[in-house]
């Protein structure tokens, strides 16, 4: 089926339902950024493959709603389809929400499958539309009735991740998450995120792409804790090693019924964000329900010391394979034979040589020239184009090990750059410094500290239209909250231990994309009598490529930085270097 003929499809459904319009996110009934196959129903209805976007179905029109990081994309992959693209962001470009809620009132009624939307987004459609009398039916998985050959539940076995890497083992987890649902005087907590319940159980396992875990939910209370999976894939022994520990395994399917049945005299609390509406609509009416972050998000999102080691490791095992694919790339480039799906597929390989490798901790993006101004291009046999030294290539790629997760961006220019491009690749440079070297005060929120990514960008009038920096988990999903470094205001504030991206970039449609990409930690730094202040430790360790650095526009305090950091990234890493690529290393760590 085309996606015109699927988009006819479904409207059929539509109309016996009585709908008006279908909303289809990009998310599963745990809210995930990255989905297993068999809920992909937005990718598959409207052949738009990145990671974020809504798709809206009336009876004679069709949307799909994304940001910046997608408008290239979106406008390429929808082109042909009678799908219009929303570009989120942009003057006078309403979300799907106003549109809905402008085209439709009275007796209009609008469904989805309320397994796949949050509870915050499902109450605020609910809300909205009841001002114009717009009904909400929230019990239709319309998509399965529709795709024939849906890809099933993922099945593979789960493992267990020893304390050796986490620092901490599950039975004091669970014991901490008790801690602050007493601190909320609550009785029990419903975790639907995946990244949650593999962080407190201390498990993980491959049902979704790039991110170590498995599909599953988990209810604690202060004598029980349960963990719903599908007990097929449990290894043996595990359940018996989990009842010692006194921890209870049901059936995936059994979570609904058992919410259904709490005692209605109790408190429960959820992250309305990371829980979907279906379970929160079978919490018994007279329950009170206190929402807020996941007790667990904030205890993992500080890293234990085990947990920074172990990152620490991982960097050190990555910049290694980062410096064989850079030889490889100049090496090659002069034969004219290496693409951007080769570059992917020989970074993978060098990584998969590393002592605790997994995988990848996301789909590589590998652009060249106009290709990495698609902030989040995915490279494929049909897009994939040769490498050359006519302007810059963007590489941004991560790995899973056991001991951490890693995302690096590195933009690389392999012939004479352009003043136009000097200029932009120090801009982005000099505010991936200023973030770097930043001090701040106990209480301080990632978003008072965006604009030192973006000052000399925006000194010349220029934007990115992509967060600075997200949070990292360790073995984990390599974005995870509840921290971040944008313009969109977040009240959480920094703390020691979570670690955060640091990548601001500038994207010339057409041209060539530029980001310079570190994961760094918060730490303390010194007591004052005005405030206890914080700053930042780089985690990753590699080269930043000097080429195309116009100099003077630097300062001497960012100068120092930029030699002093590749002084600190040949002293830990050349000791595990051979002679090829310590002489290498040598070579692209020199002083500017």
């Amino acid at each position: 089926m085309t996606v015109n003929e699927k988009i006819a499809a479904l409207r059929s459904l539509m109309k016996e339902k009585g709908l008006s319009a279908y909303i289809i996110p990009s998310t599963d009934p745990h809210i995930s950024e990255y989905a297993p196959a068999h809920w992909l129903s937005r990718a598959w209805i409207s052949g738009f493959t990145g990671s974020v976007a809504t798709v809206v179905i009336t009876m004679d029109e069709a949307g799909l709603w994304t940001d910046g990081r997608y408008f290239l994309q979106a406008d390429e992959q929808l082109a042909g389809t009678e799908v219009k693209t929303f570009k989120l962001g942009l003057e006078d470009v309403p979300d799907f929400t106003k549109w809905i809620n402008d085209k439709f009132g009275t007796g209009d009624k609008v469904g989805f499958d309320g397994k796949v939307f949050s509870v915050v987004l499902a109450k605020k459609l609910v809300s909205t539309f009841k001002l114009k009398g717009i009904e909400i039916e929230s019990k239709y998985d319309l998509i399965s009735e529709i795709w024939e050959d849906r890809p099933g539940l993922p099945g593979e076995e789960l493992f267990e991740v020893d304390v050796e890497f986490t620092g901490q083992s599950r039975v004091d987890k669970i014991g901490a998450i008790r801690d602050g649902l007493r601190g909320q005087n609550c009785d029990y907590t419903l975790l639907c995120s995946l990244d949650d319940v593999c962080w407190a159980f201390n498990i993980r396992g491959y049902d979704v792409p790039f991110n170590p875990v498995l599909i599953s939910y988990a209810l604690i209370s202060m004598d029980r804790a349960i963990l719903y999976v599908d007990k097929r894939k449990l290894p043996s022994g595990l359940e018996d090693k989990f009842k010692s520990e006194n921890i209870e395994i049901r059936e995936y399917s059994e979570v609904e019924k058992n919410i259904k049945e709490l005692d209605a005299n109790k408190n429960i609390y959820i992250d309305p964000s990371r829980s979907n509406y279906w379970l929160y609509k079978a919490i018994p009416e007279e329950m009170n329900v206190v929402v807020g972050i996941n007790i667990s998000t904030h205890l993992k999102a500080i890293k234990n010391e085990v947990e920074l080691n172990g990152v620490r490791n991982a960097m050190r095992k990555d910049c290694l394979a980062m410096i064989d694919n850079w030889m490889w790339m100049e090496e090659k480039i002069n034969d004219g034979g290496i693409t951007e799906l080769s570059v992917m597929e020989y970074l993978e390989s060098c990584r998969a040589k590393q002592e605790h490798y997994y995988g990848l901790s996301f789909n590589t993006i590998a652009g060249m020239g106009e290709h990495g101004a698609i902030i989040h291009y995915g490279s494929t046999e049909k897009t994939s184009i040769n490498i050359t030294d006519r302007t810059f290539f963007l590489l941004d790629s991560g790995a899973q090990f056991y001991d951490g997760t890693t995302d690096i961006t590195r933009t690389y220019h392999f012939g004479k750059p352009t003043e136009e491009e000097k200029e932009d690749y120090t801009q982005v440079l000099m505010g991936h410094i200023d973030l770097t070297l930043a001090k701040f005060p106990v209480g301080t929120r990632g978003s008072q500290l965006d604009v030192l990514a973006r000052k000399y960008l925006w000194d010349d009038y220029k934007q990115y239209h992509h967060g600075t920096g997200h949070g990292v988990g360790c073995f984990m999903n390599v974005h995870e909250g509840p921290q971040s470094i944008r313009m969109d205001e977040n009240s959480t504030t920094l703390k020691p231990g979570m670690i955060v991206s640091n990548e601001p970039g500038l994207y010339r449609a057409g041209k060539h994309g530029i980001r310079i990409e570190n994961l760094i930690t918060v730490k303390k730094s010194k007591e004052t009598e005005f405030a206890p202040f914080l700053e930042f430790e780089n985690l990753t360790l590699f080269p930043i490529e000097t080429k195309a650095i116009k100099k003077e526009l630097m300062s001497q305090v960012q100068i120092d930085w930029l030699n002093d950091y590749h002084r600190i990234v040949f002293e830990t890493v050349s000791p595990m270097c051979n002679e090829k690529q310590l002489t290498f290393l040598k070579n692209k760590i020199k002083a500017i």
